[in-house]
């Protein structure tokens, strides 16, 4: 086809110089005996036969002709109708770009330094979980000291008393339906737990236990789980509302569970 393409520009190219020391006179009458044989041409194909060209044919067209304003190309008298000579050329053109356009480079592009220094400003600033719209996450997990199963309650922007009586009812439902019997819990003295579910719990046969003031290790096992999950999941996402972290962690619950070296 190169080949082809190539003789077709040389022998049009010496067609072209032909045409220099022809007056306007010659060359109009020139262009209409052409226009007459491409009727009589039409004329014996009929409606439903249409004229073959080679691939070689279809770019040498598409090369001559896609300079002209599509009013004059459609006023021109064509085997092929003007949208069919700019799409091959789109074609062309589309063909040519991957080959002379293709990044050098393997892999992942690099990350922009102004995106870098924000996503590094943004972990500086706000060592709570933040997402991009500006919202403090606050998350509620309990994890099983047996089995070091974790289960995620539930995220939220705004924390309340009602919300951490349903989560906690939710989780109740989930143990009795795994047929799971727990006989403690281990929590802290945060204002944020209402003594609502102290009688929720105690109603489960589940007793709360509440550890000392600024006493983290009382409760070391979760407390290794915050950090677990905020050095291999939250410091390495870029979260962009509480329902991506929601999606988040649920996928990283199901990885503490399944996948963990600690599982049996």
């Amino acid at each position: 086809m190169l080949l082809r393409l190539v003789y077709l520009s040389v022998t049009n190219t010496f067609a072209a110089l032909r045409l220099l020391p022809m007056g306007d006179r010659d060359k109009d009458v020139e262009i209409l005996a052409l226009r007459h044989q491409i009727t009589v041409l039409e004329r014996q194909l009929g409606a439903d036969t249409k004229a073959r060209f080679a691939p070689e044919d279809r770019a040498f067209l598409a090369a001559l002709l896609t300079s002209l304003p599509r009013e004059i190309l459609r006023r021109l008298q064509l085997l092929v109708r003007p949208d069919t000579v700019l799409r091959r050329h789109r074609d062309l053109m589309k063909r040519r770009h991957p080959r002379t356009c293709r990044s050098k480079r393997h892999g992942r592009p690099p990350t922009v330094r102004s995106i870098r220094a924000l996503i590094l400003r943004l972990v500086r600033e706000n060592p709570e979980t933040v997402t991009l719209n500006g919202q403090s996450q606050y998350i509620l997990a309990v994890i099983e000291h047996a089995g070091r199963r974790i289960r995620v309650l539930g995220t939220t922007a705004h924390p309340t008393a009602s919300w951490v009586i349903q989560a906690i009812r939710n989780l109740v439902m989930d143990l009795e339906d795994a047929n799971c019997r727990a006989r403690f819990l281990i929590r802290d003295r945060d204002g944020k737990f209402p003594a609502l579910i102290n009688e929720i719990l105690a109603d489960a046969g589940i007793h709360t236990a509440l550890t000392g003031v600024r006493m983290p290790r009382m409760n070391s096992i979760i407390e290794r789980w915050v950090q677990s999950c905020r050095h291999e999941l939250l410091d390495r996402c870029l979260l962009w509302n509480e329902r991506h972290l929601r999606h988040a962690l649920r996928e990283y619950e199901l990885f503490y569970n399944r996948h963990r070296a600690h599982q049996p």
